[in-house]
């Protein structure tokens, strides 16, 4: 799609998406941290909160251009749908596919060594 300055971009879902994601990213820090008996960095916290603004300006520019995720009531009420059509394609798949026939022999796919028949009978001398 191409540029367009009149979509409206969605700010109050890229701001709460931006939250969430901080959130637990410093949950996670603030525990692997405090487990390991390490004093907290405040770099990783000034990375997290630098990582806003770059975000909401990434997710912005694609709003512009027309990107939008679905949201998780999407995704939920699309989930029982794909499945079941799912479903009903591996059966019908399963009751009409024709075996496979093994291709013919090529110089590159020769037998080899191992499968030759050994001859059990001792050599006469």
């Amino acid at each position: 799609m191409a540029w367009d300055s009149s979509r409206k971009v969605p700010w109050q879902r890229l701001i709460r998406e931006w939250l969430l994601y901080v959130g637990i990213a410093a949950a996670a820090y603030i525990v692997y941290y405090t487990t390991k008996h390490r004093p907290l960095q405040i770099g990783l916290f000034a990375g997290l909160f630098a990582s806003g603004p770059m975000y909401l300006l990434f997710g912005s520019v694609l709003a512009k251009f027309g990107y939008q995720r679905k949201t998780m009531k999407e995704l939920r009420t699309q989930r029982p749908l794909a499945s079941a059509a799912r479903a009903s394609r591996s059966n019908s798949a399963a009751s009409t596919s024709p075996t496979r026939t093994r291709p013919a022999p090529t110089g590159r796919t020769s037998t080899g060594p191992s499968q030759h028949r050994k001859n059990n009978k001792p050599k006469r001398r």
